[in-house]
């Protein structure tokens, strides 16, 4: 009879420890409601403010957010400086000279540390909320963003090379790469639906204007004057024709084949994924709906939690 007893002890203080264990270390919406009861609303009035003074800064925010959970996890490894100890994100392919809002990071950094009276928020936190506020400030949809990441105490500019998806990259590469993070053809499709916002470079887009077939000869020829054969590199083109607005016009532009990038108009180009896209073009509800649980879906990606990794005192360098 006391070994059955001490036997049932030892296996509730077991569950209950696993039990706790997962608690602790799984993202949660009301994260800080205890620790920090105004940290969402900082957040929020940091990023309305950026995005009002410019609206393109809605699109970089979303960008570095997915930028982030791409390379090793949702861990704020993208906002790390270069250093001796780190090969800095910052200067890999996708991200040199083109990842932008690292000042509006800072701004949030600072502001809802003043609002918690201490580091409390994670940077990985703040790009996963400020995604969501940006998103919102355009037009978009809300979603309970899921907390509690720690930030990475590494970066890794060889995995944001080979991670990241090109703009060059056909249907079957991009399919690949999202399988490769836990994200499906339909999370494909609808978080590129976040280029309904923001702009590219002409270096991004010039091949597919001078090269492909599957772009409206009159759209190529506009986006010429802007992205010439050589030079311009940096000029920048809006994503779809209502850049400011997070609408479903990106996936309506792509059924006219009207995307910018390589990338885009292979979701429209008579593979698997045409379907959803035409879907999205008429149906913005649909699209704004399934855009918040995916965006969800990849804040999940390999977050640190519990005792792993830490929280930074600035975004830009290991405490």
């Amino acid at each position: 009879m006391a070994s059955h007893k001490y036997f049932s002890a030892v296996l509730y203080a077991f569950v209950f420890a696993a039990f706790a264990t997962r608690a602790f270390s799984s993202l949660s919406p009301d994260y800080y409601d205890y620790s920090c009861p105004n940290a969402l609303s900082t957040i929020r009035s940091v990023v309305e403010a950026a995005v009002q003074k410019e609206y393109r800064m809605g699109a970089s925010l979303l960008r570095l957010h997915f930028h982030d959970c791409f390379v090793n996890g949702c861990d704020g490894s993208i906002l790390l400086d270069p250093s001796p100890t780190i090969d800095s994100e910052k200067n890999a392919r996708p991200n040199f000279q083109s990842a932008r809002g690292f000042e509006v990071v800072d701004d949030i950094k600072q502001a809802v540390d003043q609002a918690c009276g201490k580091p409390v928020v994670s940077c990985a936190d703040i790009l996963a909320v400020a995604a969501r506020d940006s998103v919102v400030a355009l037009g978009g949809p809300t979603w309970e963003a899921r907390l509690g990441r720690r930030d990475s105490t590494t970066a890794s500019r060889e995995a944001a090379d080979a991670n990241i998806p090109a703009p060059f990259f056909n249907l079957s590469q991009l399919i690949s790469n999202f399988k490769n993070h836990g994200l499906d053809e339909k999370d494909l499709v609808v978080l590129s639906g976040g280029h309904t916002i923001g702009y590219a470079r002409c270096t991004t887009f010039r091949d597919h204007i001078y090269n492909d077939s599957n772009i409206n000869p009159h759209f190529a020829k506009e986006l010429k004057y802007i992205c010439p054969r050589e030079g311009g590199d940096f000029n920048l083109a809006p994503l779809d024709r209502t850049a400011a607005k997070f609408d479903s016009a990106y996936y309506a532009d792509l059924v006219h084949k009207k995307g910018i990038l390589h990338s885009d108009q292979e979701l429209f180009n008579g593979g698997s994924t045409d379907a959803l896209v035409k879907r999205y073009s008429h149906n913005t509800m649909a699209f704004h709906k399934d855009f918040a649980k995916s965006m969800i879906k990849m804040g999940n990606i390999k977050p640190l939690t519990g005792s792993q990794g830490e929280i930074r005192l600035n975004c830009r360098k290991v405490n």
